[in-house]
């Protein structure tokens, strides 16, 4: 027994679980750039700036979360802990420069100073996410929606996470969150970086998986619950600093508990048949013949396309049959020169594509500038939740902008789980959840621009679970689309949408309309012009952003279209790779 704990401990931290789990625990501290909406306030105040100054530190932090091209190529040529390490440096430097300013023990910078800090400080998260990714999805390559839900889904929840632990520290005034976000990730990262890779062995879809997913599901829906509760506590009742503190080590405990997956299946766990092992060793084969061949392969991919007609019509199982007895005819003939098999120049869907070879597919497009209207949307709803927050009276924001991370949370979690279970069980496109999803977001900013009771709750809600599962969705999406090859280079990509639109909604229409409204009703108080010009305006009422919210719900109904071409654009391509291959 003695001598199995050292190779039982080798293959403990080789198991693919525990990798997983400490990318969760990564991804727990590295959405950083959720707490914006938190620090923003206190920045704008201690700083002096108005309310198009603080857009400009939203963009630049948006920028940061979202140009992550370096770090998506260094994980292809680097190992992820020096990627890892490489984002701690940034979120160190960045946000504890950022710190030091608003407390003044550094002198005040102009703003461009600034906004350079937050874009390196919160680039670094494009480090910790792709890192995390693309060693996960490497692991699970039959698992990408809920691996990518998950992980996602817990970058969404890292704002509510760390709210509640500053909450717990009781630190003396709100600039100390700041430091918290400069020293918290670090610490934790940094300790976690070495266990964060690839790892080889099995790689297929056990059946264990199934019991090890619905656990960590139970986990994520528990987590989610469990803080909306403090939350409301937190909001309801004045709690002494005792009952803060036993709230955030439950919490705690929590985050920790999906490591008793690894731990049961590693030492608790009979080991797998060897014969079962070898059987499983087709569908990997058949797997990577799918998402990417090698050069000297014959490939028969167009046979999908050559087929008849009444091949659709027939049953999955019979017109599998049919494809694959062309295919060894094909190869036979080949073989035995009677036929000339035409190479093609490039890949098709479904295959590895590089990232210029996807830039000059119309699907991949289709579906970034459908993420530039509705995450950007989304994303200039957060931003600027603690000013919709103030501009209704309300103000305990950091409870909205939890809450908002909470539902986050939870729409990357069913955004991968739902959309999982269209593709597996009915083999249609992954892009029809993103649809959906749309539409959800459309409604939510509708309801705000109406100025409707409660639009405040509607908005972080829905706003939350649409914003977030667009990132569950659309990086297992491409994954298949696109192939896993260059999958950090591609993730990366696509995360510029959101910058992209925070740039225009929130740093041209949304500030502009603000402080247009905050200038008349100053100006209304104040006819006579007592007070000059004053930097710092506040908007107050639902007028603030209620034209920008219609605006935006306007821009998501149009994503909801292109979206839909994306779906019926890939339905062959989703048949082909999910449809159930029975003989």
């Amino acid at each position: 027994m003695v001598i199995q704990i050292p190779e039982k401990l080798k293959s403990f931290f080789n198991n693919k679980w525990v990798v997983f789990v400490a990318s969760m625990w990564v991804q727990s501290c590295a959405g950083i750039g959720y707490l914006f909406g938190s620090i923003s306030p206190v920045i704008k105040s201690t700083m002096g700036y108005n309310q198009r100054q603080v857009s400009m530190l939203g963009v630049a932090k948006d920028l940061g979360d979202a140009i992550g091209f370096i770090a998506g190529s260094l994980c292809e040529i680097l190992p992820i802990w020096s990627v890892l390490l490489i984002g701690v440096v940034q979120n160190f430097i960045g946000y504890g420069l950022v710190g030091l300013i608003v407390v003044g023990a550094l002198p005040a910078l102009p703003l461009w100073v600034l906004c350079i800090l937050i874009f390196v400080g919160t680039n670094g998260e494009t480090y910790f996410n792709t890192g995390a990714l693309v060693s996960c999805v490497q692991n699970f390559p039959k698992s990408r929606g809920p691996v990518v839900g998950i992980l996602k889904g817990f970058a969404g929840l890292s704002g509510a996470i760390l709210t509640q632990i500053y909450a717990m520290m009781n630190f003396p005034n709100q600039a100390s969150l700041i430091f918290m976000v400069a020293v918290g990730p670090t610490v934790i990262i940094s300790a976690l970086m070495f266990i964060v890779r690839p790892v080889g062995g099995h790689k297929q879809f056990r059946q264990s998986d199934n019991s090890s997913f619905l656990f960590t599901y139970s986990i994520c829906l528990v987590l989610a619950a469990y803080l909306l509760t403090v939350l409301v506590l937190e909001d309801l009742v004045s709690l002494n600093q005792t009952l803060i503190i036993i709230l955030t080590v439950i919490l705690i405990v929590l985050i920790l508990l999906p490591i008793a997956i690894p731990i049961m299946l590693v030492f608790f766990s009979q080991p797998r048949p060897t014969t079962e092992e070898s059987l499983l060793l087709d569908p990997q084969k058949q797997e990577a013949g799918k998402m990417g061949q090698d050069e000297n392969e014959v490939i028969f991919s167009e046979v999908e396309d050559e087929k008849a007609s009444d091949v659709d019509s027939l049953p999955a199982s019979e017109r599998h049959k049919r494809i694959a007895h062309l295919q060894a005819k094909l190869f036979q003939a080949a073989a035995e020169g009677a036929v000339r098999v035409k190479r093609r120049k490039g890949p098709r869907r479904g295959e590895d594509f590089t990232l210029l070879q996807a830039l000059v597919k119309a699907d991949f497009w289709l579906i970034f500038i459908s993420l530039v209207l509705a995450s950007g949307s989304g994303l200039t709803v957060i931003d600027n939740l603690g000013q919709m927050c103030q501009s209704l009276g309300y103000s305990n924001t950091h409870i909205f902008v939890s809450m908002i991370s909470i539902f986050n949370f939870l729409g990357r979690i069913a955004g991968g789980y739902f959309s999982e279970n269209i593709i597996r069980h009915y083999a249609y496109p992954r892009p029809v959840a993103m649809a959906v999803v749309q539409v959800v977001m459309a409604i939510a900013l509708f309801f705000y621009a109406m100025g409707w009771p409660g639009a405040i709750y509607v908005v972080s809600v829905l706003i939350g679970l649409g914003y977030g599962a667009h990132w569950a969705i659309v990086p297992a999406a491409v994954s298949e689309l696109f192939g896993l090859k260059s999958f950090g280079s591609l993730y990366n990509f696509l995360t510029l949408a959101s910058p992209a639109g925070s740039l225009i909604f929130s740093g041209v229409i949304a500030s502009g309309i603000y402080d247009y409204e905050a200038k008349k009703q100053h100006q209304m108080l104040d006819p006579i012009g007592r007070a000059e010009e004053a930097e710092s305006l506040t908007c107050y009422g639902t007028i603030c952003y209620s034209i920008t919210c219609g605006i935006m719900s306007g821009l998501c109904a149009i994503a909801v279209v292109l979206s839909l071409i994306v779906v019926h654009r890939t339905k062959r391509v989703y048949a082909q790779l999910y449809a159930n291959p029975q003989t």
